[in-house]
Formats: structure tokens, sequence, C-alpha cells
């Protein structure tokens, strides 16, 4: 993984058009046409200071074209013309023959006097044998399938000219697909557009140039929403199928059907000669309540030429053959003039990108939330099949879902005016940082949605893509000249511009060309920390069955890089680094942090170079089932913090160490690691005690659950200064607030205030599915721990270790369920826990251990609350050699005659403490 700023591949060939130009003087009596580019491939070469690009270039099949928006250009710009020439004959051609369309026969002479040989011609053929045609944009006629096959099987065409004459003249026809240049051009991504291009004197620039002001919506979609929605006041989603969203970011893509908020189930796009209709279930093709959707869905599709409309997914074939054209069961044809398919495959995918460039029409479903949940770690974007063959149009399927229901079709007047674009909108904003523009209530509102999309469309990662260079160039505009909160504690974040600043800063910086010229932009107070070189970590890992992660004391400060050498057997073996230990992702609504503060690499080379905007502690996470003793990982160059790990950090290593710089610091003990700000180990003298203090209370933690006292991986309990959700979650790591660090540190506040907090999320990493009644038990049976621990561990008695403990509120309790017809619904937290208290009171901890210990020796366990309730019951019985169908009847729980028969003969519980509310 390098740093080094992303090559964008069309910059060669820009280089190679534009060589030896220092600008471009387009002041003079040609209008040109404003050019439209969508794709891939295609990419400007002359863009005038409101961003309209006037000349452009592409790449289609092996072929090249490049297109000028006025044919006044072909013979202004005699080296322009002969640089395209050149590169438009490909490398390693030595065709120097060009064709030449009798129209614009003064191009002739002109290229005449170079070295390539102009054939003045009546028409296009495939028997010129021509490297190059030169054509203007009016005199293709039937040629128009010719040269596209030419350009594709690797040939090279130059074509000039200008829409707006055209438009003005037709005004009913659509100018994308119709006008005649726009036959050719269009297949690879560059449209002649109607609105005129304005002209300047235009510097050459060194790389392909872009600008936010660039026009990001090639055109007015109300005659097409028109077209779909005949008849079609709603969308009918209701049902158990569950779409993905979909987002829309091309210049010619279109939302059709979307939820309140902008989030868009259904969508449409020009491509090339063609078009796409997108619906984000592919179950909803075969929907009857959609038909009359799909009738003119098909048709728009088809564009008038009644041809054979191929359906691949079965359910569709009856809804849509409502359409009235002809429709057939069959897999991909290039004879279809409709192909409808699934998202699921790419079996096709450059053949239906084609096949659409070149004049079909493509209906597909289908959703990636499925495919994101069963493919980890890969990114939906760029790796989900659908994907393959949608980005380049415009649209990409999300592992967002949206809910099912009933969704107004938009009105198309409206839609155009109110509907949310992505690109429409990134437009807007860069305007309101950049230039003050004002922006309206209905695009505040759309803000925090705008961010989640600017975060989805960068992983694209489409650097060769100049819309998406476009996209970059524009984020790295806002970011750079916006006022980048300085998110804090002390400072929190609230406003929508805010909130999206934050969550799109690290994924610009991340993959902009030049992040360090960003970066004092992002973090304004980042102070220079001493660092250690070359620091050398061995790494012995034995993973069950999850990951783990290793602590290297290490920390980078926002936005430093290091490299890190790895040892060649944990390259491409699963194994990543990670930079940040903080890994909750928060979605609230006042920030007191970015929303994701840690950055994951996999490790793929032995050499790997790792940052993260703002920075963090080192890990390297190995994944399960893994086993490596003894290895080294040399860290280039880091700033230390303050760890301490038992049996390795001598009292005088410790006193030296709890003074590093690093912000965060990690305490690692036998069986858990402690991650705490810095400070409040700074005054720790004694870190041989409190691993003392933990190792006794984890040892507590595993004597209840019967495991064994070496855990199969330490528990990490990370602190923060907001989390996702709660006061403190477990999990791993399990999350806490910053406040509660120095409790974690203190023995003594451990000793007579307690730790139930900390001990009850240790205790939801001790539940076990075969025993939890969720939800009743959820934050229940956890609370087993909290009080073992307090009891058995720190000495303080349950009464005191929390006020829901003391005598009277259990009995209380116990009362109130009964007397409300202990009914289950009730039954849940404290509740709940009382149950477990009173077979605490009569058979001791003991019990539960053993419990707990035959639990671990079954298999095969009810999935359903009521079966595993029955079994709790029959285990807990067996254990204590007594009858307990009757105390558990008392607290509610539904025991079934097949238990209580087996139970028949252990001598029942007749006294229990529910007795005297029967």
């Amino acid at each position: 993984m390098s740093n080094q700023p992303i090559q964008n591949k069309n910059e060669g060939a820009y280089m190679s058009v534009m060589r030896g130009l220092r600008e471009l003087d387009l002041r003079g009596p040609c209008v040109p046409s404003d050019l439209v580019l969508i794709g891939d491939h295609a990419f400007p070469l002359a863009m005038n200071s409101r961003g309209q690009v006037l000349m452009a270039a592409s790449l289609y099949g092996r072929g090249r074209i490049v297109v000028l928006g006025h044919e006044g250009y072909l013979t202004a710009f005699p080296a322009l013309v002969e640089n395209a020439l050149t590169w438009l004959r490909g490398d390693g051609s030595d065709n120097l023959s060009v064709g030449v369309h009798e129209n614009i026969k003064a191009v002739a002479d002109k290229i005449s006097k170079s070295s390539f040989q102009a054939n003045v011609v009546g028409a296009f053929s495939d028997n010129l044998g021509v490297g190059v045609y030169v054509t203007d944009a009016y005199s293709l006629g039937a040629d128009v399938k010719d040269l596209v096959a030419f350009l594709k099987a690797g040939g090279g065409v130059l074509i000039a000219g200008q829409a707006w004459n055209w438009a003005a003249n037709h005004p009913t026809e659509n100018t994308l697909l119709q006008f005649e240049g726009n036959k050719v051009s269009g297949v690879a991504g560059i449209y002649f557009s109607k609105r005129y291009g304005e002209v300047e004197c235009l510097p050459v620039y060194p790389q392909i140039p872009s600008s936010w002001m660039a026009r990001v919506i090639g055109k007015d979609f109300e005659d097409d929403l028109e077209f779909l929605l005949e008849g079609v006041s709603e969308f009918d989603l209701q049902g158990g199928a569950v779409p993905s969203e979909l987002l829309v970011h091309g210049p010619l893509a279109f939302p059709i059907g979307t939820t309140g908020d902008g989030r868009a189930f259904l969508a449409g796009a020009y491509y090339g000669q063609g078009r796409v209709i997108v619906v984000t279930h592919e179950g909803f093709l075969g929907h009857e309540t959609l038909a009359p959707f799909w009738k003119n869905a098909i048709h728009w599709l088809d564009e008038g030429r009644q041809g054979v409309v191929g359906i691949a997914p079965n359910h569709a074939l009856e809804v849509l053959r409502k359409s009235g054209l002809q429709c057939e069961k069959t897999d991909f044809r290039k004879d279809l003039s409709v192909f409808v398919c699934t998202a699921y495959s790419d079996h096709h995918a450059e053949e239906i990108r084609d096949f659409v460039a070149e004049g079909g029409g493509l209906l597909i479903g289908g959703h990636a939330w499925y495919w994101a949940q069963t493919h980890p770690g890969q990114n939906e974007l760029t790796d989900f099949p659908g994907n393959k063959i949608l980005n380049t149009m415009g649209l990409s399927l999300l592992r967002a879902t949206i809910g099912g229901g009933i969704y107004k079709a938009p009105v198309p007047s409206q839609a155009i005016k109110d509907a949310y674009h992505f690109r429409h909108l990134l437009h807007r904003f860069a305007g309101h940082v950049t230039q003050g523009e004002e922006l309206t209530e209905q695009e505040e509102k759309f803000l925090t949605k705008l961010g989640q999309d600017c975060v989805n469309y960068l992983q694209l990662k489409a650097h060769d893509c100049s819309s998406y260079t476009q996209v970059v160039s524009t984020l790295t505009d806002i970011v750079m000249k916006s006022d980048m909160p300085q998110v804090c504690e002390s400072s929190p974040v609230k406003s929508p511009k805010d909130h999206l600043l934050l969550s799109v800063a690290a994924h610009v910086y991340k993959i902009c060309p030049d992040p360090d010229a960003l970066l004092p932009s992002l973090i304004k107070d980042n102070p220079l920390m001493p660092v250690v070189y070359n620091h050398k970590i061995q790494i012995d890992a034995n993973t069950a069955g999850r990951e783990e992660w290793i602590s290297t004391g290490l920390y980078l400060s926002p936005g430093m890089k290091t490299y890190i050498s790895i040892p060649a057997e944990i390259v491409n073996k699963g194994w990543k680094i990670q930079i940040g230990c903080q890994t909750d992702h928060l979605q609230s609504e006042v920030l007191k942090r970015a929303p994701c503060v840690h950055e994951r690499f996999p490790i793929i080379s032995e050499m790997m170079q790792v940052w993260n905007l703002w920075g963090g502690l080192i890990y390297l996470v190995a994944p399960l089932n893994t086993q490596v003793e003894g290895l080294k990982v040399t860290v280039q160059m880091a700033v230390p913090a303050p760890y301490y790990k038992s049996g390795v950090t001598t009292a005088a290593d410790w006193l030296l160490l709890r003074t590093a710089p690093s912000p965060w610091a990690e305490l690692e003990f036998d069986n858990i690691i402690l991650t705490v700000p810095s400070d409040v180990v700074r005054s720790l003298d004694r870190p041989d005690q409190l691993a003392a203090h933990w190792d006794e209370i984890m040892r507590g933690i595993a004597d209840l659950a019967s495991i064994p006292h070496k855990f199969p991986r330490k528990e990490r309990f990370v602190t923060d200064v907001q989390i996702s959700h709660g006061w403190m979650h477990a999990g791993y790591p399990i999350m806490t607030h910053k406040s509660t660090a120095a409790e974690l540190v203190s023995i003594e506040h451990a000793r007579s205030e307690g730790l139930w907090g900390p001990i009850h999320e240790l205790g939801h990493n001790q539940q076990r599915g075969c025993w939890e009644f969720p939800s009743h038990t959820t934050e229940c049976t956890c609370n087993l721990w909290s009080v073992y621990v307090h009891e058995e561990v720190l000495g303080i008695n349950r009464a005191q270790a929390h006020p829901c403990m003391t005598l009277e509120n259990r009995n209380r309790r116990a009362e109130d369920y009964a007397k409300n017809g202990k009914k289950l619904s009730n039954w849940h937290m404290w509740v709940a826990l009382e149950t477990y208290m009173q077979l605490q009171d009569k058979f001791g901890w003991d019990a539960f251990k053993k419990v707990f210990a035959a639990y671990h020796k079954m298999s095969n366990f009810p999935s359903d609350n009521d079966g595993k309730m029955n079994l709790y019951a029959e285990t807990f019985s067996q254990t204590v050699g007594m009858n307990l169908a009757g105390f558990f009847k008392a607290w509610g729980w539904p025991i079934q005659t097949v238990t209580e028969e087996k139970l028949s003969n252990l001598p029942p519980w007749t006294d229990h403490p529910m007795v005297q509310y029967d």
C-alpha cells in the first residue's frame, strides 16, 4: 500500500494530444457545443473557466476517439490536430493513411503538410485501409454502424462539430441520441450537447483539467420521467423483499423511485447510444402492481425499435409480456433490443456494456446487501457482480437497505427541481463553500445523505475515470476551503455541514493526489512528537475462532506515515495492520470525534506503508485459526506509547515508559488489556499490583463461567470520547467512555466503590445463546458476573455493589411481578435477575458453575426460548438434585409436562421464595 499520488492512466494520452501547446485561443467566430462526458474512459482536453468541456477524448473497444466542440477547430489548431492523429493512430501502428470526409477537405491540405497521408472520401467504408478517420459531426449518414465497428476494432476517429444549431431546428428530438455526431461519439461516452460553450483563451494545463464548476447533470430528464411515469402514481414495494439503496452518480443517470429522504431504489441512465433501468430487488420485476411501470420502462428502453426483449429471470416473464413487445426467455444475445437480467452475475459484463453503448436497452434487478454481508472485507462497489456492469453507467448498488412500503412516484416537473441528485448537490455544496452561495432548506436537509454518498462514491476507486477524479478534486477543494471542524469533547459538531466534512475528510485524505498538502487544513493542532526508529516487535499468536489484535506499544500521530516490514510467513494470509483502537462507527447527531477514526490495511506485501488521518495506536490483527511464534516485525518510525506488558516490562522500564508521548496508553495483563488516555497512567507507580488485581478479577470471571483461567483471547477495554451506544458496550473491544478510565486503573476505587459497569460488560462477553433467553435476559444474566466478582473477589456485598440489589428492592420487584400476573413480558433485566438470585441464595455459586460446566458438554440446543427455558430448568434441577419445575413455573416460565415428568423422581423444592405469592 503506497501513498504515492495515484496516476490516472489517461494522463499520458492527454499529454500526447496537448504536447507542445501552451494555450488554445478559442475566441473567434466558432461557437462550440458544451460536451457531456460519461463512463470510465472519456476525459476533457479543453475546459473553460466555467467548467464547460469544449474538447475531449475517449477509448472504445481497442480504438480511440477525439471530439472537438466545433468543426472550425479542425483547421484553427493544426498542431493539436497533428498530435491527435498521432495518438489516434495508436501505439505501434505504422499506418499513416488518414481518411477525411469531403465536407471538410480543407483539413486534408493541412494534414498533408505533416507526415500523414490524407485521402478525401465521400463516405466511410471498411475498405478504406486508413488508420484514422476524420469527419465533421453532420456527415455520418449510413456510416454510423461501420464507423463504430472500425473504432471498436482499433481504429482512430477525429470528429468535430456542434449540436446547438441542430437542436434548435429539432426541438422535439433527443439531442443525445438523435444528433448525428452523438451516434458515434456517444458510444465512447462523449456527447455534443445543445448548450453553447463559452469561449476564451484557455491555458493548456499540465494535467487533465478539472473544476468543481463542471456541469454535473448532462440532461433535463423531465421528458424521460413523463414517459416512464405515465399512469404510475406510486411504487408498491410491500412484501418480504428487501431492496438495496442505489447510488445515482453519473451525469446522465437519474432517480425514478425514491424514499422521502431521497434514497433511490429505482433509477435510469443513458449510456452511449442505449439506456438502462435498475431496480434494487429482482423480485419487483415480477410484481403485478408494478406492471404499468414495467410496460413504460420496456418501451423506453426499446426506443421504438419494436425489437425482441430477452428475459433471463423466469419470474419476470409474465409481467413484462404485458408491455406488448415480443418477450422471450433467453440468456444474453447481441441481437436483442432489450435485455432483462439480475445483478448477480458479471458473466457477460463487457458484452452487456457494449450492447447498451451501441444502442441496446438494459433492465437489471438485484440488491447488494446480502452479497456485502456474505463477502466481509470486500468492497461491494467494485467487487459486487452487478456493479461491474453498472458503475460506468453512473449507477451503483449499495449495502444499505430500503424498507418495504408504498412510495409516491415523483411529479416529473417537480422532480427535476426538488429531487436529490448526488452530483448536483455536491456541485451546489462546493459553490456554497468556495463562493458563499446560499443552499436551500431542502438542500440543507440532504447534506447528511450527501456525506454518506461521498464516502460510498469514493469507494469506487476509479482513478482512471475523469468524472471520479473530478469529484475527488471537488471534495479536495471543499475540504481545503472550508473551515474544517476541529472536533473534540469541548468542541462537538452538530451542523449537517460539519457532519459532512468530518465524514468525508478521512476518505479524501486517503485518495487525493497530495495528502500532505491537505493535512494542515484538516488537523490544525498537530504537534511534532519524539519518535523511535526501526522498532522491532515480536509476534506470537494462537487464535482460535476469532481474530485478535496484537499491541505494538507504538502510536502514529495524525497523518504520520510509516513503513512496516513484515515477515513473509504472514503476507497474504488474512493479517491486517490497524491504526487506531477506537473502532466504533458513530451515527450520532452530536459528534465529539469523527464518525470513524481507525484504518485497516490488509497485509499484502513484506513492506507496507500505513497511516491514519486521525492517528492512533498501531496493531497487527491476527486472523482466526492462526498460529505463529517468535516472528519479528519492524516499524520504521513511530511515537512510543506508555505500554506495560505483564512478565515483559520491568519496574524500571515502566518508570521511563509511562512518560512516553503518545496520548493513548495500554496495560496488557494476563487476560485483559486496558487502553486508556495516557494521563491516567502517568502517575501509576506499581502496574504489577494493578496486574495482580485484574488477574484476580479475570480468574473470578473464568471461575463462574467454568472455563480455564487462561482466556482463549485476552479481553480488551478501550476508552473513547464517544461510543456508538450506551455508557459502555460489550464486544471486542469492550468500549467505554473516557471518564471511566481512571476507575479501571485504580485498585482502591475497585475495592471500595466497585466496578459494576465494567464487570457487567465482561459478563456480556460470557453469555451463551444456549442458556440465554433474549430479550428477557440480555441485560440480566451478565449481572451474575457483576454480583459474583464483587462478592467473591472485591469483597463488596451485592447490596453495596448496586442500589438495585438491596434486599428491599429485590423483594419489591418479585412481589410486583407476581401481583401483575407473572407475565414473561415483564420478566426482564432486574426482575429476571431476581429469579437467578433466589437460586443463588438457596444453592450457592457452586450450582451455577456446575450448570455452566454441564452446558459446555452439551450440543444440539433448542433455538427457541421455550425450549431453552425447559432445558435450563431441567439442567439446574439435575445439577442440584432437586425438582425446580414448580419454582420456574411460579416465575411464569413455560415449563412443559414432559420436563415435569423428567424431573418427577427428584424431591421438589416446596418452600421456594415465590410460594408466598401463590
